[in-house]
């Protein structure tokens, strides 16, 4: 059954009194649209994700979803197509655009919240698939005035049942050919939200959480992340006999050693071990769940690889590295003379500032087998903060 978002992102965000439309203001480092467009590629129900934009907002269209292409569902991420001057209009817009696809089920959503979670996409689909149209609303805790009008000495008419009211958010999901043709047939008619336009629509729970960011004070000091920690380990044995021209790789740089490194891939403990911390921290399980030494395709791969992967992954669970601490542990050879070159290609590798990726070493003071030097060791701790 095919599932396609389409997000509106077609309004000029005249209320939020902006030159630059709301849903490409920068939140937390991500425009509004792009950590919107995030929420609906990643969940694994989604075909497709459709955007609908204002024509004159090609630019920052562009801006907004370049940093995805590097998403690994990017390919999910249709064409744009142009709205209207009313939203129903863009809607219908999106709605056409998809004809030739054939959804059976569309979820409309607005741009300007992106906090809907993937627990939420996953409510409503299942709703709809069962009724054919299902929204997301919250009860309504306030009493409710029904009043005649803020224009001018507005005043209060009636209370209402505040019981039978519930405050309706998006995504809103609809069977594909239902939704057309609603939309088809109420050209002009001025509407705030799809549902209106459609009879026997379900509620499921919606999430205070997911804001429809309107005017600036909704997104001064808006916070919704989270900090984790994870931790790497790695160790490998030296070759028993001294290798001519001899390199271990550190850190993804190539350094000169009298012996080199038994190992399936090409031995990089420090990468081994930063690998881990990161995947630890994204609960994500560890290196060899992802690169078993069982599998062929990863002998004598660049531990680089690893890492460039590992980041891929994190994004979809919106993700992105803070900063990483690694030590190499071994008598020799001796990091001090490569440290800025490893630093340099951690930061690269991790995209982050040099000053966030710290590289330490140390020996075991000639104990054990590092001491006796039969092989090398790294520890690793990441930091990582994940966007909800």
């Amino acid at each position: 059954m095919t599932s396609i978002a389409l997000i509106v992102a077609g309004g000029s965000g005249l209320r939020f009194g902006s030159q630059v439309p709301k849903q490409y203001l920068a939140l937390k480092g991500k425009t509004i649209l792009t950590q919107t467009i995030h929420r609906f590629l990643s969940h694994p129900e989604m075909d497709h994700v459709q955007v609908v934009i204002r024509e004159g907002d090609e630019a920052y269209y562009t801006e907004a979803t370049a940093e995805l292409r590097t998403h690994p569902d990017y390919p999910k991420l249709l064409p744009f197509t142009y709205g209207g001057a009313l939203r129903q209009d863009s809607v219908r817009h999106g709605l056409e655009a998809l004809q030739s696809l054939h959804p059976k089920i569309v979820l409309i959503h607005d741009a300007a919240r992106p906090f809907a979670s993937q627990a939420l996409i996953s409510r409503v689909i299942a709703k709809t698939k069962e009724v054919g149209a299902a929204i997301p609303g919250l009860p309504v805790t306030d009493t409710v005035k029904h009043i005649t009008g803020w224009q001018e000495n507005p005043m209060i008419r009636d209370t209402l049942d505040r019981n039978t009211l519930a405050l309706a958010q998006t995504p809103q999901g609809f069977s594909y050919p239902l939704i057309l043709a609603a939309h088809q047939q109420h050209q002009g008619k001025p509407v705030t939200d799809d549902a209106s336009l459609c009879e026997h629509v379900a509620i499921v729970t919606g999430e205070a959480s997911n804001i429809k960011i309107t005017h600036p004070a909704d997104i001064e000091g808006y916070s919704m992340t989270q900090t984790r920690v994870g931790q790497g380990f790695d160790v490998h044995r030296f070759t028993e006999t001294p290798v001519e021209n001899g390199i271990v790789w550190l850190c993804g740089i190539p350094v000169s050693h009298s012996h080199g490194v038994i190992a399936h891939s090409d031995g990089d403990v420090a990468l081994h071990a930063l690998a881990d911390a990161l995947l630890g921290a994204a609960g994500l399980g560890d290196i060899g769940q992802h690169f078993p030494p069982s599998d062929m395709q990863w002998k004598d791969r660049a531990s680089s690889y690893f890492i460039t992967h590992i980041m891929g992954l994190l994004q979809t669970k919106g993700a992105r590295v803070q900063n990483v601490d690694v030590t190499v542990i071994a008598e020799r050879p001796k990091v001090g003379p490569y440290r800025e070159k490893m630093q340099a290609k951690l930061a690269e590798l991790l995209q982050i500032p040099l000053d966030h990726a710290n590289i330490k070493a140390t020996t075991t003071e000639k104990l054990g087998f590092l001491g006796r030097e039969e092989g090398i060791a790294a520890m690793a701790v990441a930091t990582i903060i994940i966007d909800q």
